[in-house]
């Protein structure tokens, strides 16, 4: 899915909702003499255009000259986000924060001292309630100030307080960094190369978390940092596939926003975030009933004020939330019922093409090939597949890896007998590049080599044989890999049973559920 464009007045332009666009309309006329404004011609001129040509901007905007042009753009964009600062600066207790620094500083540069000094210490009770101790450093750094240069008449009392305060805060700070530095950079090795793929990974993985992870936050449990030593656990076991740690951890995020429901509001992102781990811990899981409650809870979310309070926690609620659904089915093995999702949202992610990054989309992709897959449309499912092989991004090695082994595997579906012999060699040359070979790749390329040469007769008898192979590895953390992927071990049964892959997964599913009963 390509971006509209790189303009970011464009982008910006773009991303506006019918009050802000009003908002914007109001607050520029209010602020100027002149009716006629360039800047609103420029406004309405790029409000109309699909997409961003220059040239015809231009021709648009017959009193504007190509040399103007950059100046009145950047103009421009200044004036929508500060038209948007003061639209939205009571929804985010970071404006508002800001907004009441701002006062202090001004109050202070015109001498008002003291009025200064009661807006701050009102801030700073606000601040400390919401855990915005970054906040809280700027704040107490120009009481500091204040009291340091000027007789205010404080106590002795009052300012040993505030310096105990600022050492305080500033331990705070340190702790919360170094703990969301950890979460973000676990985070980064996740998304560039996936799951651990061996034990090399693996003891490099447990050497970094534990160098980074010793005396952050067992004696200070803020919020703050025990969401980002959460945070940290959740991404070090989902790398290692440890997915009870991955649960308990998810779990404990969640919990932390239950125990303190006000944070929801302060950090609605992170809250969305957790929701979608927490949902794909019970799928790596199959926790079934689990992650249908979670589910429910997470769509009934979606439909508070809460969540749609800004374009950025919408989009990111339907994205997880299709991608549960998804997920869901996989688990369920209702694949056609699957599909019916797959319209919906790719309009939806064209729609947000702006905001939605690259990762997401090689996600979906993939997503939509395995319900093709599972459904038994070979052919559309490959051209799921080749988005993500034909996708110079750089990011999710395993992902490119597994996309080019389901291709593969739907060639065999296909009966494209011309194309395997080659693939086997491309795929197989492509993933040991990658060192993203297990034994079940192994397993998987010796079986398809070997099926060329097998009288049709016979072929069940193969895939009985490669079905015991690979059951032996399905506790295995590093081999189960793959079956995370693909659920090679159903598609594998569903040829021994003489059975649809849909129906295989689907029966393990009812079983699941009558032993829970």
């Amino acid at each position: 899915m390509p971006y509209r464009t790189s303009d970011i007045l464009f982008q910006l332009v773009k991303s506006l909702e019918k009050a802000e666009k009003r908002h914007f309309k109001l607050y520029i006329t209010r602020s100027s003499a002149k009716e006629d404004l360039k800047v609103v011609q420029l406004f309405d001129a790029l409000d109309k255009l699909h997409d961003y040509d220059e040239k015809q901007l231009l021709k648009k905007l017959a009193t504007i000259e190509k040399p103007q042009l950059a100046n009145l753009k950047a103009h421009l964009y200044k004036q929508i986000l500060s038209s948007l600062r003061l639209l939205k600066t009571t929804d985010n207790i970071d404006l508002q924060l800001n907004e009441q620094l701002d006062h202090a500083r001004i109050l202070y540069n015109k001498g008002l001292k003291l009025q200064s000094l009661k807006i701050l210490d009102r801030a700073k009770e606000v601040a400390r309630h919401h855990n915005k101790f970054s906040f809280l450093h700027q704040v107490i750094s120009l009481q500091k100030k204040i009291e340091t240069l000027h007789i205010t008449r404080s106590t002795l009392e009052k300012t040993s307080i505030l310096a105990e305060e600022a050492l305080e805060v500033s331990a705070t700070i340190e702790r919360v960094a170094k703990l969301s530095n950890l979460a973000l950079l676990l985070y980064g090795w996740y998304v560039k190369n996936g799951h651990a793929r061996n034990e090399e990974d693996e003891v490099d993985v447990k050497q970094f978390f534990k160098e980074n992870i010793e005396g952050t936050a067992s004696n200070h449990p803020g919020f703050y940092e025990k969401l980002y030593l959460f945070q940290s656990y959740v991404w070090y076991a989902f790398i290692r596939q440890d997915f009870l740690m991955y649960y308990r951890y998810s779990q404990k995020w969640i919990d932390l926003f239950n125990q303190n429901e006000m944070m929801k509001s302060v950090e609605i992102g992170h809250y969305i975030k957790g929701m979608h781990n927490l949902l794909n811990a019970h799928f790596d899981l199959r926790n079934y009933k689990q992650f249908a409650i979670a589910l429910q809870q997470f769509e009934a979310f979606s439909e508070t004020p809460m969540a749609n309070q800004h374009d950025n926690f919408r989009i990111h609620t339907f994205i997880y939330i299709n991608s549960a659904k998804i997920n869901q089915h996989l688990m369920h093995g209702t694949f056609s019922e699957g599909l019916a999702i797959i319209k919906n949202t790719e309009e939806k992610l064209e729609e947000y093409t702006l905001f939605v990054d690259r990762h997401r989309i090689l996600v979906f992709n993939y997503k939509f090939a395995t319900l093709y897959f599972g459904h038994g449309d070979y052919a559309t499912c490959i051209d799921y597949l080749q988005k993500i092989i034909n996708d110079q991004v750089g990011l999710r090695n395993d992902l490119q890896c597994y996309a080019r082994l389901m291709h593969l595997i739907a060639h065999y579906e296909l009966g494209n007998y011309e194309i395997i012999e080659y693939l086997i060699k491309s795929v197989y040359r492509f993933m040991s590049k990658m060192q993203n070979l297990t034994v079940i790749e192994e397993e998987m390329f010796k079986f398809l080599r070997r099926s060329f040469h097998i009288p049709h007769r016979r072929l069940k008898l193969e895939f009985e044989s490669f079905l015991q192979t690979i059951k032996k590895y399905e506790k295995s953390r590093f081999e189960t890999r793959a079956f995370a992927y693909l659920d090679i071990i159903s598609w594998v049964e569903s040829k021994v049973y003489g059975k649809s892959m849909s129906a295989v997964i689907n029966e393990k599913y009812l079983q699941s559920r009558r032993k829970i009963s």
